[in-house]
């Protein structure tokens, strides 16, 4: 969970996410958001990548990037079960 937290805390990946929220993007796509290098924005994805946030799918020669929903679930039940917060109350 750490690496998940280390991933969130930068707001330029928080922001990939926000994009990704909407819908797959190839890097060439989350590109034209940011004004830093590719390079840099491949390093962000890599760190989101380690960290479960996002799965890639080959097409063609582009690679896509979306969100993996099951992480943010899995880390919304542990900081929940952190409180003890009760889903039946």
């Amino acid at each position: 969970m750490d690496t998940v937290f280390k991933a969130l805390a930068d707001p330029s990946r928080r922001k990939i996410l926000d994009l990704l929220k909407q819908k797959d993007m190839s890097v060439t796509d989350l590109q034209e958001h940011f004004g830093f290098t590719q390079a840099s924005l491949s390093h962000h994805l890599d760190i989101l990548k380690r960290a479960d946030l996002v799965v890639t799918e080959r097409r063609g020669q582009f690679i896509f990037y979306s969100l993996n929903a099951s992480v943010f679930e899995e880390m919304a039940n542990s900081i929940l079960n952190y409180f003890n917060y009760d889903k039946r109350k």
